[in-house]
């Protein structure tokens, strides 16, 4: 029997068949590539999420942890991964919008090897200092910290992260002249901020908040528009006068370029749905994120305007990782 002859009731048996196959992602297991190693905020926030997104979809998701060289190995994995929906990936400020600028072959292509999820959370970065420094806001940090006889250190969780970052344009921003000191982890820079052999750092709310509760590190202000919940008496940098400084360090979910647009669609509710679940809000509020689900666009948009911004600071602080 030719094409020709197949009887109308073959068409109208595929003509329901294709659309059912078309509806019927996810089909197995999916694959979340966390670029961090297990244990982090990244990882933590992605368990939390594939816990809830599982129930929406119907079927598991696997936590595959690749860390190293900042996220490149990771995004590079899922970058080459089946366009199928079953592989998403966990991007960052680094992933979308720095790498492409401090490495000279990250491996990946930011702009073209990937289709936007959605945005997840992002973690507001605040400015620390020891307790020894004499200053409680801003204005006296400042004042204090251009009185030194040289450039004042401040420490990061290494060079290229959003926290070195953040205090590049917080040097432009107000004029000083600092010292960076790069360590490996946000967790020993910290350490070292406590123990006073940097006087400062910017430290997201997940690895600060429980060692300013503690007393251990002053906040002088949190470079976000509005006050955050859990920390609403720490002021802004920008109600302290520093207008229009904002730097967080944010991660969302992508999928490899080419992923149907009804898988995405499907990820999306399912990722929305998780973001705004109570047990995500719960474990968001504990870590001091600040949940922004959204669209696929909204992600693209947003990261379009992150990598803008963060290229201008690394292009002209000639930061290069390789």
């Amino acid at each position: 029997m030719t094409f020709w002859t197949i009887p109308r009731r073959c068409f109208a048996t595929l003509a329901l068949t294709i659309p059912a196959l078309a509806g019927a992602f996810p089909t197995g297991t999916i694959e979340w590539v966390v670029p961090y190693a297990a244990g982090g905020g990244s990882d933590v926030v992605a368990r939390v999420i594939a816990s809830e997104m599982t129930k929406t979809l119907g079927q598991p998701i696997v936590i595959n942890n690749k860390p190293g060289a900042g996220t490149n190995i990771g995004a590079a994995y899922a970058a080459k991964a089946k366009a199928d929906g079953h592989v998403v990936l966990t991007a960052d400020t680094a992933t979308l919008a720095a790498n492409q600028f401090l490495y000279s072959e990250p491996g990946y292509n930011a702009e073209q090897d990937f289709v936007p999820v959605g945005l997840i959370a992002r973690f507001p970065m605040i400015l620390v200092v020891n307790p020894q420094v004499p200053a409680k806001d801003l204005k006296e940090f400042l004042a204090w910290a251009k009185a030194q006889p040289n450039p004042v250190a401040f420490g990061t969780p290494g060079a290229g992260s959003p926290h070195h970052l953040a205090t590049e344009l917080f040097s432009d921003s107000t004029g000083l002249k600092l010292l960076h000191a790069p360590y490996k982890g946000a967790a020993p820079a910290v350490q070292d901020v406590i123990a006073g052999q940097v006087p400062f750092m910017f430290v997201d709310t997940a690895v600060g908040g429980a060692h300013i509760r503690a007393g251990k590190l002053k906040a002088i202000g949190i470079a976000s528009p509005s006050r955050v919940q859990g920390f609403d008496t720490i002021p802004t940098l920008n109600e302290q006068g520093l207008k229009g400084f904002e730097a967080y360090a944010w991660q969302g979910m992508v999928a490899p370029a080419r992923t149907p647009a009804a898988a995405v669609e499907k990820l999306n509710k399912a990722l929305v749905a998780a973001i705004n679940s109570d047990a995500a809000r719960t474990r968001f509020q504990a870590l001091g994120l600040e949940a922004i689900p959204g669209s696929p666009g909204e992600m693209g948009a947003y990261a379009n305007g992150e990598r803008e911004k963060w290229g201008k600071v690394i292009k002209a602080k000639g930061i290069k990782l390789d």
